[in-house]
This record gives C-alpha cells, sequence and structure tokens, in this order.
C-alpha cells in the first residue's frame, strides 16, 4: 500500500485540514465551517478513534484494501490500527457533516475503556456503513454539538461529560443498527440461506478435510462480509451467534455420520475438520453430555 501517513494525534488531521484543535485527546469538526477541502491521495494509518457523520455529498473512499462508495448520510467508524483514506479527484470540495474524533488514552481508567471491544461495529468495512435516519442523525448532531459545547467552555467536570457523551453516542449507535438490521430483513434472511449453503457444501465437498473446522471467518469471506458485521447480523436475525449455529449444523452431521455409518470415530473426526480425534470427542461431549462412542452406544 502506497503513500500511507500515520496520524496517531488528532492535531495532525487537524492540521491536515485546517480546523481548530479544542483538545489533544477529544475533538469535534463541523466540515461545513471549514474552507474547501482536496482530497489527497493518502492513506491515513489511524492512532485514534473516529466516527464521520457524511453530509450531502457523496464520495470515494478507501477502507483497508477497498475503495467503496461512502455515500451521503452514512455513519462510518474508524479504530486505530485502521487504514483510511478518500480518494482524489484534483478538486477542492465544500464538505458538511461532522467528525467525532478521540484518543485510546483519553478513556484510560475509565468504565469505558473496558468495554469498547462491545462496539463491534468499528472493526466493520465501509460497505456496511450505517445511514440513520433523520431523526437519528439529528440526535447524533446535538451530541457532537454538546461536546463541541463542553470543549469550547472547559471546566473540570467537563472531560467526564464528554466522555458521557461519547458513550451515550455509541450507544445510541448500538440502537440505529439494530433498526437497520431489521429493516433489511428480506436482504438478511438471504444472508442466512447463503450461510447455511455454505456450511453444507464445506461439510459435503471435503473442505473441511483440507482446511479444518469451519470458521465464521470462513463463511464472512465468503459473503463478502466483514466477521463482525456477519455474526451480528446472523445473531439479529435469529437470536444466535454464526458460531452457534455452525456448531449446530456440525453436531446434527455429527450424529448423522455416527448412527448412519460404521466409521470409525477418528474419521468422523477428520471429515469435520478436527486434527485430532480427541478435540472431536471433547467438543461432541461439551455439545451433547457424552462421547461420541457413547452416543452411537445408547442409540442402538
Amino acid at each position: 500500500m502506497e503513500d500511507v501517513k500515520i496520524v496517531n494525534h488528532i492535531q495532525e488531521y487537524d492540521d491536515m485540514i485546517g480546523a481548530e484543535t479544542l483538545h489533544p485527546l477529544v475533538n469535534v469538526v463541523n466540515f461545513s465551517k471549514l474552507p474547501p477541502i482536496r482530497n489527497y491521495k493518502m492513506y491515513r494509518l489511524f492512532g485514534y478513534y473516529a466516527v464521520y457523520l457524511k453530509g450531502g455529498q457523496s464520495a470515494k473512499l478507501h477502507y483497508g484494501r477497498g475503495m467503496y462508495q461512502y455515500k451521503e448520510g452514512a455513519l462510518v467508524f474508524f479504530a486505530p490500527g485502521q487504514v483510511g483514506g478518500a480518494e482524489d479527484d484534483g478538486e477542492y470540495h465544500q464538505m458538511t457533516g461532522y467528525v467525532l474524533m478521540f484518543h485510546p488514552d483519553l478513556l484510560k481508567g475509565t468504565a469505558l475503556s473496558q468495554i469498547m471491544q462491545q462496539y463491534s461495529y468499528f472493526s466493520y468495512d465501509i460497505n456496511e456503513a450505517l445511514f440513520p435516519t433523520e431523526e437519528e442523525r439529528n440526535i447524533l448532531i446535538c451530541f457532537f454539538e454538546h461536546i463541541e459545547k463542553e470543549l469550547r467552555n472547559r471546566d473540570e467536570c467537563s472531560v467526564s461529560i464528554i466522555i458521557d457523551y461519547i458513550k451515550l453516542i455509541l450507544d445510541y449507535c448500538v440502537r440505529f443498527y439494530d433498526r437497520q438490521f431489521s429493516t433489511r430483513q428480506v436482504q438478511n434472511k438471504d444472508v442466512l440461506v447463503r450461510f447455511e449453503q455454505i456450511i453444507n457444501n464445506y461439510f459435503h465437498s471435503g473442505d473441511a478435510i483440507e482446511k479444518g473446522v469451519l470458521t465464521v471467518q470462513f463463511c464472512a469471506d465468503k459473503l463478502c462480509l466483514s466477521t463482525n458485521y456477519f455474526n451480528d447480523l446472523i445473531r439479529k436475525t435469529t437470536g444466535v451467534s454464526a458460531l452457534k449455529l455452525i456448531h449446530r449444523q456440525m453436531l446434527d452431521i455429527s450424529k448423522e455420520k455416527l448412527l448412519g455409518t460404521n466409521k470409525r470415530v477418528n474419521e468422523i473426526a477428520c471429515e469435520l475438520g478436527f486434527q485430532q480425534s480427541q478435540n472431536f470427542s471433547n467438543w461432541f461431549k461439551k455439545m451433547t453430555g457424552c462421547t461420541p462412542n457413547e452416543y452411537r452406544h445408547v442409540k442402538y
């Protein structure tokens, strides 16, 4: 990947776009208040969290190794260690929308720092962006403006209040994603059907023997989805995780082979992707309460 600029500090980004840095560890930028910006062809390695609320214009955005059409009104999340950048068309654009940036150091010693990994949308791909409704968008803008107000009128309580606002924003985004998942039921059911097909094909084609136990990441890759987005989508659609659905299917196949064939346990283990038959036996006992041999003998 060429022209990667490491942007560890919020002020570095502020300087790039001509924004005022209100605090070294947290800032809100209202793009409509800035002069026109040119999107230089450059990848940025983020050293902080960023929540972009897109304005009325559409643009091409690099995320990881891909390039996506960043649609108007989208909400996109970046975490430290992720790479992003805009496509340069040689023109200056009057940007609109907001970005909230906060450094991990801001959260050190706080309750929020202990649960940041729960906000799985920070690991979604850019094409899995959130598209808030007008009402949801107004809620987020209200929080952004409250944070900016606290930054401009700081006192000893401001940092705690700002962190509380950040948590509110993140929690509201969980709610908004839940709404988006529920309003895309047709697409979600299509993903579920294709997921089930991937599981069946994997175990009936011999892929498990060659590639090992089926993983959620393998299925997500086949569906061209990020692992976190895929798992959240499956959980919202079915009530259980993608891994649990895989294990249910594996268990059904295991039982069929134990009762419907004379294959040895180590053969069945190999066909399900387990390198060691003992690992298969331990997994089977965890799922059913008995070993494969015990299950076979009890049923017979």
